[in-house]
């Protein structure tokens, strides 16, 4: 076993288990990407850290539990299609190209894109297509998405974003106020309406450019 095999499964056993992720596939989907490929080189020695890593211009990649929730608790199913809102480095859309049938990482980056490109390159994953834009418009040219998934926490869900969500859909992403708690919460759509319940605190670094409040918040 490999150092970066051994620090993945430590990431396993001591962050996601210990933190109420109980799904075998998320559990499964986390051991089989390498998250070392997704961060610049000078980050791959820290890259299973319990923590956010700075990727800088304001970027980070989340820390693996706050990921493993949230996807945890859209519960990805493998007919979704899938949008992840500041992909960033791609990691998220790896991990959840294993749960779902496709996915569309948007990021307005080039640099965060190239590495995202290149690591999802070399796990052969095929079903993530990068998308390089604004993250407030969304994508809507692959539009509905069954499941959408913030890369960062944000004030509030642009009103945008929430109209590409299919009848069912789920988003995850921490909501979070300027200076206040982080809340990872899970919205859906039923019947048009949209509801949300939050599943745990986070401090997740807020995406620099969705910070301004939209209209659309809860």
């Amino acid at each position: 076993m490999t150092d970066y095999e051994a620090a993945r499964v430590n990431m396993i056993e001591s962050q996601l288990r210990p933190n109420k992720v109980t799904d075998e596939r998320v559990l499964a989907a986390f051991m089989r990407i390498r998250r070392e490929l997704f961060v610049p080189e000078r980050l791959r020695g820290v890259a299973y850290v319990d923590d956010d890593l700075p990727l800088g211009g304001g970027r980070y990649l989340m820390k693996p539990m706050v990921v493993a929730r949230l996807l945890q608790a859209a519960i990805a199913e493998a007919k979704d299609t899938a949008l992840v809102v500041g992909a960033g480095v791609g990691y998220e859309a790896a991990v959840l190209a294993l749960l779902a049938r496709n996915v569309v990482a948007l990021e307005e980056s080039p640099e965060l894109a190239r590495i995202g490109r290149s690591a999802l390159v070399d796990h052969r994953i095929a079903s993530v297509s990068y998308v390089e834009a604004p993250l407030s418009a969304g994508h809507r040219q692959r539009l509905p998405y069954d499941l959408i998934l913030f890369g960062g926490a944000v004030t509030a869900i642009p009103e945008e974003i929430t109209g590409q969500l299919a009848e069912g859909g789920r988003i995850a992403a921490v909501l979070r106020p300027h200076d206040g708690v982080g809340r990872a919460t899970l919205i859906t759509r039923t019947g048009g309406a949209l509801a949300s319940r939050v599943i745990f605190d986070a401090a997740t670094p807020l995406l620099p450019s969705l910070v301004a409040k939209p209209a659309f918040s809860f």
